[in-house]
């Protein structure tokens, strides 16, 4: 793709976010999110590839579906109320069908069926976009209307998907579909606090964009697609194989990693509001998503042979991806003492 047509394509993808985020107005956010969607659909089909094309086209309809939704439900609050504040959004129905929009705009369980199709169909690197930045305008709708949206179907939303995705990702050697169901399981868990704390809310959203494009940018500078690829990577770089480690055992969430951080904070704060039974289901549902990571990081990490084998194993070419990830690898580790910092 022309250089210049990309930056003008990423320009309207930032612009988009940046519209939704800052507006307190239902037709301004919608607004964002059409621009947010539109500049992005070129992005993911710009490989000319039947796969992409079809990617490109249920990633369109399901976005405008739940714009569309969105835009419907904002329209019948202020018909209701008069009033037009994404604040200020309280007829229960309204509510419900903002919750079913952002839901499937998020890839959330049971609206999840798009999100592992998707992206495995796009580059990795598109792939980046939309786990992480595409994230951000569903996201800080959630946040404003956090006060008025129906707790207990969040906690039933988050509950489904913290099993779904970790359930799903068992089976999956596809490493952009087993990002996908991480994506799903990490979203699970920012669901379950949005009703009672949004400061944890947005620190565990950071933390999951940290872990999410550290591994992706190990994907893309190593060309590895599926879990075969990962286990050869000792032969393309050493360095790439140790921050590999780390960056799977984070995103498994294990002490002391930052990965682990959100989840212990999520958890102190549902047990706090006496949320036993969540609190506990959370937790066990995660150790479906750690089996599969500490599986990648066993076939990554722990399988490495001393010598040189005679199976067939990647072409030993330099890299010719600057490695950009060490910095954001070094804050998964560097952020751990910083827990004092982060809550009171």
């Amino acid at each position: 793709m022309n250089p210049l047509i990309m930056s003008v394509l990423l320009s309207n993808l930032a612009l988009g976010v940046i519209i939704t985020a800052t507006s307190f107005h239902w037709f301004l956010a919608w607004i964002g999110l059409e621009l947010n969607t539109l500049a992005i659909i070129p992005i993911l089909a710009k490989q000319h590839h039947p796969r992409a094309t079809e990617a490109a086209t249920k990633y369109f309809i399901i976005q405008a579906t739940a714009s569309s939704i969105i835009l419907f439900s904002s329209t019948l609050n202020a018909w209701h109320t008069g009033i037009w504040d994404i604040t200020q959004l309280t007829t229960f129905p309204a509510t419900m069908m903002l919750t079913i929009a952002l839901t499937m705009k998020l890839g959330l369980a049971p609206l999840h069926f798009w999100l592992p199709e998707v992206m495995q169909g796009v580059t990795l690197s598109s792939a980046l976009i939309i786990t992480t930045w595409q994230k951000l305008p569903p996201m800080t709708l959630l946040y404003l209307a956090a006060p008025n949206l129906p707790t207990l179907i969040m906690f039933t939303l988050a509950l489904t998907s913290t099993l779904i995705g970790g359930w799903s990702g068992l089976n999956q050697t596809q490493m952009r579909k087993i990002m996908a169901y991480s994506s799903i399981a990490h979203l699970g868990w920012m669901v379950a606090i949005i009703s009672l704390s949004q400061n944890l809310l947005l620190f565990t959203l950071l933390t999951y964009i940290l872990m999410s494009s550290s591994m992706f940018f190990i994907l893309i500078a190593s060309s590895s697609k599926t879990a075969k690829d990962l286990g050869q990577l000792w032969s393309t770089s050493p360095t790439i194989t140790s921050t590999s480690l780390i960056t799977l055992i984070s995103l498994g969430g294990l002490p002391p990693l930052i990965g682990f951080l959100p989840k212990w904070l999520i958890l102190k704060e549902l047990t706090d509001y006496h949320l036993i039974p969540l609190a506990t289901a959370l937790a066990l549902s995660s150790l479906l998503s750690l089996m599969f990571y500490m599986r990648l990081t066993y076939t990554t990490t722990l399988t490495i042979s001393p010598n040189t084998t005679n199976s067939m194993m990647k072409w030993r070419f330099k890299l010719t991806k600057s490695l950009s990830m060490t910095t954001i690898i070094t804050m998964l580790l560097i952020l751990t003492p910083l827990l004092p910092l982060i809550t009171p």
